[in-house]
């Protein structure tokens, strides 16, 4: 009977100890259940936050290219202004560099030989104002400018207080002034006209080896003297010009003065000038000089009739009877100055001065004026 009581508290102490450890496994059980839990819910929540994140990556994409876009635009704006100053400072020093090399006169003397500017003595409006006729009472006048040629009007002097400039005085007026035969003026023949044409070539090919274009050639700057020699004004906005970055080109930036009708597509588009662009002025007032007629439109003109084969109807009929060979000849080559692409305007002293220099001789055994050396 003893063992079996003995026994009988063995399996029940061994009883209690197995519900013991049932109840420790059951326990941590729940924890690492409750432990689980949280880590699925910690997941879930960071798998939750991931997708958002990745569902705002192309927004921040887009975010970070905007802010890259905004940068560049303001790198540009920048790099514009930095350009348009060289720019101005670069024409400030030309025009210093033009009232350096003249002869100074003052305010009062400038207002007394105008007249105190009086409209009556207008004849005409560059690129940088208004031009006055007006007579210096001088015993001596020292022309110090440094480039010479004879047909480039002569620089006299400045006057620093107004930022003017003073030229010889052409009694003849200007080119535009005698296609328009105003003042009742005769027409000009076409004998001279054909050699007008080379004397401005003449002086187009002085200033292109000096690197230096006009920018702004119109008849209106080009003036008559007694003899009817041609001589080119208006160097309000002539300029340097400097080798590019881009290619060998000789150019310069800047911003658009002119008029419109001479200006050629290249600097209306690019602001940028080369002597291309003066080969384009000098093509419409050739074709000018050929019709009489107003530059606008005129190279469609004239392009028309030599391809319809009507070009004499539309020459200058106050020039005279015009050679039509040699007139379709000069309407060529002048369409060529014209053309829209730079690179496909002939070059003033190997193409266009050999053309020039037959037709004026041409002219001259016809009885017209004296051929212009090119060198002179």
């Amino acid at each position: 009977m003893s063992k079996f009581l003995s026994y009988a508290k063995a399996s029940e102490s061994l009883y209690a100890e197995d519900l013991k450890c049932k109840k420790e496994i059951e326990k941590v059980r729940a924890k690492e259940g409750e432990e689980l839990e949280r880590v699925k819910h910690e997941r879930d929540q960071v798998m939750r936050e991931l997708q958002i994140s990745l569902n705002q990556i192309p927004l921040l994409e887009s975010q970070v290219e905007e802010s890259h876009q905004s940068v560049k635009g303001l790198e540009l704006r920048i790099k514009n202004v930095l350009e348009l100053s060289q720019i101005y400072k670069r024409e400030r020093d030309e025009m210093q560099m033009k009232f350096d090399t003249a002869l100074e006169f003052s305010f009062s003397e400038i207002k007394e030989a105008t007249r105190n500017f009086d409209p009556s003595l207008k004849i005409g409006q560059g690129g940088y104002g208004n031009i006055f006729k007006g007579f210096l009472r001088c015993t001596q006048v020292n022309v110090l400018s440094k480039l010479k040629h004879p047909n480039l009007v002569k620089l006299i002097g400045s006057c620093l207080e107004v930022y003017a400039l003073i030229y010889e005085l052409l009694s003849n007026g200007s080119l535009e002034d005698r296609l328009r035969c105003r003042d009742n003026t005769p027409p000009i023949s076409w004998q001279t006209r054909i050699r007008l044409a080379t004397e401005l070539c003449s002086v187009l090919v002085f200033l292109h080896s000096h690197n230096i274009v006009h920018a702004d050639l119109k008849p209106s700057n080009i003036l008559l003297d007694a003899s009817f020699i041609s001589k080119l004004s208006d160097f309000g906005i002539c300029r340097l010009l400097h080798e590019s970055s881009s290619d060998t080109t000789l150019c310069h930036w800047t911003i658009q003065k002119g008029t419109i009708p001479y200006m050629n597509p290249d600097f209306v588009h690019t602001g940028e000038l080369t002597i291309k662009s003066d080969v384009y002025s000098f093509g419409i007032i050739l074709l000018q000089l050929l019709t009489g007629r107003s530059a606008l439109e005129i190279t469609t003109e004239v392009e028309y009739a030599i391809n319809t084969g009507n070009l004499k109807a539309l020459l200058d009929p106050l020039a005279g009877d015009w050679p039509l060979v040699q007139a379709e000849q000069l309407g060529r080559l002048a369409l060529k100055c014209c053309d829209t692409y730079r690179k496909c305007r002939p070059d003033l002293r190997s193409e266009v001065w050999q053309v020039l220099q037959i037709q004026t001789m041409r002219a001259t055994s016809c009885g017209g004026s004296s051929l212009t050396s090119l060198d002179s």
